[in-house]
């Protein structure tokens, strides 16, 4: 589904298409579609007959920049600041269904006054200082891929906004072979920093669905998770030290294998979403390229069946490095739209497996999933479903554009509870989701799968998918985020997993930690920004 990417005459154009995902295209470049095999889909959707596109570029709503840049251009240079169009809207939201709906309806209204591209750690900290002086807002900006509204920019208050893009900050900055350790600077994307430590035989292993255009320090300040995190680690896990710079000043994280140095600043900074800082350097734990990668496609006879095969290879410490359950409504989802081939036959589900190493340690531990498998009515596809996943795991975002033209809401929300709960927090937030949306003439579909396992627990990623209610996306979609979200937290679950809180989950974070941690954090902020000039709104504060 990836589009044909422009040819790259810009280092600093950006990275996304402006109302959608993935890179611009280039003037007539087919647009993409749904197969034929889709229309039952949109026909149970009730959104058959509808065809709708993005306004063009020049017709969207864009307040004027009444910034001097001259100070700022002081700094990084002239080219380095930039207040064109296409800039300014492609750095005015994240890429949430709602920031989609607002972009390609033609309102960029919180577009930033200026994106400054800023090229090494310290222009990071003098922008900052700058900006503290200025009274101008400052929000952080990777790829641009959250969707919680975590780059979506606010003033709080202040004269003006600026989106620091860190794409100039792109170098792997040094690799420790012996310590397997490697030191990246935020600005690089997945596939540059793969493409660097290969050169190494090294590998972090990192993949989010947005893996493409995320990027290192994105990933830390989100707590992102990847795809193949129950094998090599969440990012919290792999960050070794770090650089944040701050209006204060800067804070460094030396890369300690353990420390009881009091409280790990670390993790106050990763998760922090831009509203303490800047993160501008991430030593990260690295491994060798594995030699072999195997990943196959198995199907049980039911969720709970699957459900309880994961468990217990999680608790016996022999989950595979991808291990994803889809539910039933997953399962015809992907063979309605080849979104990827986690198919099984009718009445049944469908999982992942995938081992990632030396040849011996896979062949090993893949026997010994499949004897915990097989046990719980698990079998093989004897096809080559796994690998056409691999290859097929980053579509996902862009099948959400061609959706949109066709007027259904496609949005996803995840979260994670205990083993003993887990069947109660799917049944509560599905439940919520089709109440909810139901009762607006909007019946959705919802999708749930299963990923990144823990001994005690496992994530739950949902997929919605329902007829827009045209001229009311918005309400729409906040009452069905609201309830899925209560549902969460009364159920046993956490309010996000992987997704971070942003803007839009910012409402129930004092349900979460609790007032006297929220206080905390307002307290850890007070005295990193004094000005409160980082990212106004993110994690509530």
């Amino acid at each position: 589904m990836t589009p044909a990417a422009a040819p790259a005459t810009d280092p600093l154009a950006p990275r996304l298409r402006w109302f959608g995902w993935g890179p611009p295209t280039p003037p007539g470049a087919p647009e993409m579609d749904l197969p034929p095999e889709a229309d039952p889909l949109l026909h149970e959707l009730g959104a058959a007959d509808v065809h709708q596109h993005p306004v063009a570029l020049e017709d969207v709503r864009l307040a004027p920049s009444t910034l001097d840049t001259a100070p700022f251009a002081a700094v990084v240079g002239e080219d380095a600041v930039r207040t064109d169009r296409l800039t300014r809207v492609a750095h005015a939201a994240g890429r949430s269904y709602l920031d989609l709906v607002r972009l390609r309806a033609g309102d960029a209204s919180g577009a930033p006054d200026a994106v400054v591209h800023p090229g090494s750690p310290e222009q990071v900290a003098e922008l900052l200082a700058l900006c503290d002086r200025l009274d101008v807002a400052v929000v952080p900006f990777g790829g641009g891929t959250s969707v919680v509204g975590g780059v979506n920019p606010q003033r709080g208050g202040h004269r003006a906004a600026v989106t620091l893009d860190l794409g100039r900050l792109d170098r792997l900055v040094s690799v420790d072979r012996v310590s397997l350790t490697a030191t990246a600077q935020a600005g690089m994307t997945g596939p540059a920093l793969e493409s660097a430590l290969a050169e190494h035989g090294l590998t972090l292993g990192h993949h989010p669905q947005s893996f493409e255009f995320s990027t290192v320090g994105g990933w830390a300040a989100t707590r992102s998770a990847g795809q193949a995190s129950t094998g090599y680690g969440a990012i919290a896990e792999l960050v070794a030290g770090l650089r944040c710079a701050t209006p204060a000043g800067e804070i460094v994280c030396r890369p300690l294998p353990a420390t009881a140095a009091g409280p790990d600043l670390r993790q106050l900074v990763i998760g922090s979403e831009g509203a303490l800082g800047v993160i501008t350097e991430v030593t990260l734990r690295v491994r060798p390229a594995p030699a072999v990668r195997r990943y196959e496609a198995w199907t049980f006879p039911s969720f709970a069946a699957g459900a309880e095969a994961l468990r217990t290879l999680a608790q016996a410490a022999a989950a595979p490095d991808v291990a994803r359950l889809s539910d039933e409504e997953e399962v015809r989802m992907n063979r309605l739209v080849a979104a990827h081939a986690a198919a099984a036959p009718e009445g049944q589900v469908a999982a992942i497996f995938g081992w990632e190493g030396d040849a011996e340690d896979v062949e090993r531990r893949a026997a010994r999933s499949a004897r915990v498998a097989r046990a719980h009515g698990g079998r093989t596809d004897p096809g080559d479903g796994g690998e056409q996943w691999r290859a097929g795991r980053y579509a996902a975002p862009y099948l959400r554009d061609v959706l949109l033209n066709r007027g259904v809401l496609a949005e996803t929300l995840e979260t994670a509870g205990e083993w003993s709960r887990l069947g109660e927090l799917r049944t509560a937030v599905t439940g919520a989701l089709q109440a909810t949306l139901g009762a607006r003439g909007t019946p959705p579909l919802v999708l749930c799968h299963i990923s990144h396992l823990y001994a005690d627990g496992a994530s739950l990623y949902f997929t919605v998918l329902a007829a827009q209610q045209l001229g009311a996306e918005a309400e729409q979609w906040h009452a069905a985020k609201a309830a899925a979200t209560e549902a969460m937290l009364a159920h046993g679950g956490t309010v996000s997993h992987h997704h971070a809180v942003g803007r839009d989950h910012a409402p129930w974070l004092a349900d979460e930690i609790g007032a006297a941690g929220l206080d905390a954090l307002r307290a850890a902020k007070g005295r990193l920004d004094p000005h409160g000039i980082m990212n106004p709104g993110v994690l509530g504060l």
